[in-house]
């Protein structure tokens, strides 16, 4: 994945490929995640390769982030990007990954993904925001939310920014999936921030 200058890896921790297959806990009957991850990304500006190891953690509903490595990949790198590279946007990039939902076959939310800073894409926005929805809307809340909470992001934000509603409408759609199952396993406290 390649996002302003940034190019970012998502493996397995044995150095795998990231594939559907290796996304094998299952949170609730349509979302399965990778249980933990390998992200490292290039920044060609600042000549820097970040890496960081992350696990899933049931009890916290989130990935924590366990090893963090900073080194520089070229001569002219610079020294206080080195210092200072924040890991958050290299979890949240990496989480859609991590992800996959069940479409009658198992493809990684970030498969889906056809915009910049988007989980899901239009056709599915514009499908779950009409009356009537039902499991079709929670399973979608449950892939924004889970990638909200999983990458430590406030999933009521994602929710408004993904289908494009009101604060309170996506309060409402979280609240309802977390009461019908639909977010066992996902949590998000808030006033947490994403690690880094």
């Amino acid at each position: 994945m390649q996002d302003g200058g940034v190019v970012t890896k998502v493996t397995t921790l044995d150095g795998s490929k990231m594939t559907e297959a290796a996304m094998t806990e299952r949170i609730g009957d349509s979302l399965r995640i990778a249980p933990a991850f390998v992200a490292s990304a290039v920044n060609d500006a600042t000549g820097i390769e970040t890496a960081l190891e992350a696990h899933y953690r049931r009890d916290e509903g989130r990935y924590v982030v366990t090893t963090i490595i900073n080194k520089a990949v070229r001569g002219d790198f610079d020294p206080e990007a080195l210092r200072r590279t924040a890991v958050s946007p290299i979890l949240q990039t990496a989480v859609p990954w991590c992800m996959a939902i069940d479409l009658e076959q198992w493809v990684t939310v970030g498969d889906l993904t056809e915009g910049e800073g988007r989980v899901i894409p239009d056709f599915m926005a514009r499908e779950v925001i009409k009356r009537g929805a039902g499991d079709a809307r929670m399973e979608v809340i449950q892939i924004i939310y889970g990638a909200a909470a999983l990458a430590g992001l406030p999933p009521v934000k994602a929710v408004q920014h993904e289908l494009q509603v009101p604060h309170r409408t996506a309060s409402d759609w979280i609240m309802k999936a977390r009461k019908g199952g639909w977010l066992e396993g996902l949590n998000y406290a808030v006033g947490r921030q994403a690690e880094g």
